[in-house]
């Protein structure tokens, strides 16, 4: 006789209605905590890094309460303030780790920590503090004793809330490389001692020029997701243009920041046509302009105004001036092209790179044809930096294909769906590149019916 399984020859116990309702609304519990810690991070860094002095410690406690929260929030409910809940028991966490470190020999009053007023600090009391601290945080993290490269890192890691791999994608260098630089950086900010608060005015100006790029870096990982199955993350978006309002608010003479904020914002308009409902990507000239947020766009004028109506006007500006005409175009045909070719070019001199060129290419095949802007992309294609960027061969691909040059346009296409990390982006390369093979084979007369 064959050997039976018991196991598997017995049903297996099936929950009663009580204890499903139970596991689902655990899951929906653990779902919530995933997402407002997901949100409250940076600022929940923010407060640890200047409370601990130490960037390491406040990754490691804001984790700690984390699994506190997973712990005690399925049982007792999500509180009222659960960013100020989050920073209230990671603090406690630190003030034990400062306890057990033999803090009471001395070393606590050194560090200037007052460990029984910080364990019963209100929640309140927390919160009302931490626009400040966020803004502090990113201060620290563009100090000059950083590489402007580590700079940036640091600030996408620890406020942009981006994981390392998406901050090397969007560097164009291996992730390793990305996790040792954020590693030096930390360590760099540590052995230099640097004091985790706002800076003064003289020091606050030296560092905004990082700190721009890193919020415009925050923004387009979430105008266009470097990987994932999303197109886009719109919540990097409203983040990055939150606190640059806040830092319009700190410098308001200062043209770059309204020049960041008019680039977010007009850009960020077109945030609900960029995508169709199955969120599949919509490319600029194919919106339906009718969806783009006008609230934002006049914002984003209003802003690009007060930036031109400063003096030392920067890339930003520039760069949201070329933005502002693609908003005041009613339809992709009355989109000022020669105008925008011409801009790319003042930026091409103010701020020389390659990716900047490639955009170029880009505006000059719009205003006087693809030939124009394919002479240009072919220039770039032995440029170190644009090796493994993705857009260099779609770009390419489709003025190859506008030109005709359909063999030439599939590979190409190929090549930057192999090298995007994002799946909607990928699907949508490809499928041009079917088009491109369908046109080869009607021209070939093998056309499959």
């Amino acid at each position: 006789m064959a050997a039976t399984d018991s196991h598997s020859s017995e049903p297996m116990p099936s929950l009663d209605g009580k204890a499903e309702d139970s596991v689902a609304r655990s899951r929906a519990t653990h779902r919530t905590i995933e997402t407002v810690f997901r949100m409250e991070r940076a600022r929940i860094l923010a407060a640890l890094a200047r409370f601990t002095r130490s960037v390491d410690l406040a990754e490691e406690f804001a984790q700690d309460a984390l699994i506190a929260a997973l712990r005690n929030w399925p049982e007792a409910g999500i509180p009222d303030k659960p960013g100020a809940w989050l920073i209230a028991s990671a603090k406690r966490r630190a003030i034990d780790h400062f306890r057990r470190a033999k803090m009471a020999e001395g070393k606590l009053a050194l560090l200037g920590i007052d460990a029984e007023a910080e364990v019963t600090v209100e929640p309140l009391e927390i919160d009302d503090n931490l626009g400040d601290e966020l803004l502090a945080l990113m201060f620290v993290s563009c100090h000059p004793v950083l590489s402007t490269e580590a700079r940036v890192a640091l600030t996408l890691r620890l406020v942009g809330g981006l994981s390392t791999e998406e901050i090397a994608r969007a560097y164009l260098v291996s992730e390793t490389a990305m996790a040792q630089r954020i590693v030096r950086a930390k360590r760099t900010l540590s052995d230099a001692g640097v004091p985790f608060e706002m800076p003064g005015y003289p020091d606050r100006g030296e560092r905004l020029g990082s700190v721009l790029e890193v919020l415009y870096l925050v923004f387009n990982e979430g105008y266009s997701a470097t990987k994932g199955d999303d197109w886009m993350r719109p919540q990097l978006c409203q983040e990055a243009m939150r606190l640059g309002r806040m830092l319009a608010g700190l410098a308001p003479d200062e043209p770059e920041v309204h020049g960041l904020i008019a680039l977010m914002e007009i850009q960020a308009s077109r945030l609900p046509a960029r995508s169709d409902a199955e969120g599949r990507p919509i490319l600029l000239l194919d919106q339906n302009r009718a969806r783009w947020d006008h609230l934002l766009i006049n914002r984003g004028l209003a802003a690009l105004a007060r930036a031109q109506a400063l003096p030392r006007q920067g890339p930003y500006t520039l760069q949201a001036a070329i933005a502002a005409c693609h908003a005041r175009a009613h339809t992709a045909e009355e989109t000022d092209w020669p105008r925008i070719a011409a801009l790319y070019a003042a930026l091409a001199e103010l701020a020389p790179s390659p990716v900047i060129e490639l955009n170029r290419a880009m505006a000059l095949s719009m205003a006087f044809g693809p030939a124009a802007g394919l002479e240009l992309a072919d220039q770039l294609v032995h440029e170190p930096a644009l090796r493994n960027y993705h857009l260099l061969p779609s770009v390419r691909a489709d003025l190859l294909m506008k030109l005709g040059r359909f063999r030439e346009a599939l590979g190409e296409f190929e090549r930057a769906a192999a090298l995007t990390q994002n799946e909607r982006e990928r699907t949508m390369l490809m499928e041009r590149a079917h088009s491109c093979r369908d046109e080869l084979a009607r021209k070939s007369g093998n056309v499959h019916r």
